[in-house]
């Protein structure tokens, strides 16, 4: 049965409705300049999975408070400064089919914006006085940036073992998911164990998600058509590297040089594709996406059965098994 965000937001449907009205405040700025951009970024929101997260960890370690609200503003600002950020570090002028801040107003601009969002965030949860939030949020943003630099320091060679593979996303992509969790744990509860149980569900999830867009890169039976395009900016990444493994020196050596030299020929491309299919790649990395997965289910088990664990169940499957 294909679930929706909709069945999965009913348990929180009230929370997300008045968190719409919350982050919009925590956006508000005096300047007319930072306001008119701050208002383009809250109509171009996407799907709200990180506030979910926050809520429907928040009502499974018990009831919502304003603190649940102060986590789910610091999450989604956070985020937004470092997507900012991103975007301007990767040259991107688009975002989820709009244009990004850098391409509207230019980079100098765009940095600032992300360094204001960013300050948002600290204070918001400073002027609450939630200094566990703030320490879990700050953890995640150090952690993230640790993880980009890690990853452009390893791509030079692309020589990334999957152990290293695995670090990278735990920081890059994991850990924002993981301090979601762990937040909105944190606003309900002061059992550390349970905190910590929930950034260990996030981390999980986050891992699953990564490899899932790993997966979409190569057009798997459920998304259609390979697009080639981490190969294109030579990422390394989970069914490449195994394939990469597990092969002869010989055609190792060929394939990293396609992917250095030749990645902006789409007939070369589709030859590490192909490679990468053949070697069982696809396979192994859909095995450990399922295995991280289970993962965050055995870690919700441990929880008291109520609506908002099976829809974090429902929102585990949602992210694992999105088309897009």
């Amino acid at each position: 049965m294909k679930t929706s965000l909709n069945t999965i937001k009913q348990p929180i449907e009230k929370e997300l409705d008045q968190f719409e009205r919350h982050f919009r405040e925590a956006m508000r700025s005096h300047v007319p300049l930072l306001d008119r951009i701050m208002y383009y970024i809250v109509r171009r929101k996407g799907k709200q999975v990180r506030p979910m997260f926050v809520f429907l960890s928040a009502k499974l370690c018990g009831e919502i408070k304003e603190a649940s609200f102060v986590a789910a503003s610091l999450v989604e600002l956070l985020h937004t400064a470092t997507l900012v950020h991103d975007d301007v570090v990767d040259d991107s002028y688009e975002r989820r089919g709009f244009f990004s801040i850098n391409a509207l107003w230019k980079n100098k601009v765009a940095v600032l914006v992300g360094d204001y969002l960013l300050a948002q965030g600290l204070l918001l949860a400073l002027k609450n006085k939630e200094f566990r939030l703030l320490e879990i949020l700050s953890d995640a943003v150090k952690a993230m940036s640790e993880g980009e630099l890690l990853q452009l320091e390893k791509a030079r060679r692309l020589d990334i073992k999957e152990e290293i593979y695995y670090d990278i996303i735990r920081q890059k992509t994991a850990s924002l998911i993981a301090s979601a969790c762990s937040a909105g744990a944190a606003s309900t509860t002061k059992d550390e164990t349970a905190i910590e149980r929930m950034r260990l569900f996030g981390e999980n999830i986050g891992i699953a998600f990564q490899i899932k867009d790993d997966l979409f890169d190569f057009g798997t039976d459920d998304v259609g058509k390979p697009l080639g395009i981490d190969i294109q900016e030579k990422k390394l990444t989970l069914p490449l590297i195994y394939a990469l493994d597990n092969s002869s020196k010989s055609d190792k050596k060929h394939i990293i040089n396609l992917i250095k030299r030749h990645n902006d020929k789409p007939e070369k491309v589709k030859e590490v594709i192909d490679f990468v299919k053949q070697s069982n790649g696809l396979e192994y990395a859909k095995n450990a996406m399922e295995r991280y997965s289970q993962n965050a289910f055995d870690i919700l088990d441990e929880f008291p059965e109520v609506p908002a664990r099976e829809a974090l169940r429902e929102l585990v499957t949602f992210v694992t098994q999105r088309k897009k």
